[in-house]
């Protein structure tokens, strides 16, 4: 692991700071975030907002990434594919979980299965690829 759960933290708060994801958790490719459901977050019928649940994979993976590679701010997402499977809860955290399936020198691969807090089955499945830039 080149940068530690503190360091990302570090790094997220300074550079989007609008971001409302925390990180629970970094390990040896994968990590874990949080983001706590708001009213801002809902659309009608009660349930969380499907961009909202992307903008939580997305944060898994680049936080997953971050932890892999180092603090590389412009690594960026190049595809984001998300399947919606369940009814997200309305009252509890959203629960990304992230693991990177293939670490390359230019693409990194990963997927993430988000989660209400406290259930075991996921509400939506994602699959996104990151470009890295070139290190000098």
């Amino acid at each position: 692991m080149l940068a530690t759960k503190q360091e990302i933290e570090d790094f997220m708060k300074t550079e989007f700071p609008q971001a409302k994801c925390t990180v629970e958790a970094v390990g040896a490719q994968s990590a874990t975030v949080r983001h706590t459901v708001g009213f801002d977050e809902l659309r009608p019928g009660g349930t969380v907002s499907g961009p909202v649940l992307m903008t939580v994979a997305d944060c898994g993976l680049y936080v997953a990434i971050l932890g892999e590679i180092g603090i590389v701010a412009l690594a960026v997402t190049t595809s984001l594919t998300i399947n919606f499977m369940r009814k997200p809860s309305s009252t509890k955290d959203i629960i990304a979980k992230c693991t990177l399936l293939k670490v390359g020198k230019s693409l990194i691969v990963g997927e993430v299965s988000l989660y209400s807090e406290g259930d075991e089955k996921a509400v939506a499945h994602v699959v996104g690829t990151y470009s890295i830039p070139k290190l000098k």
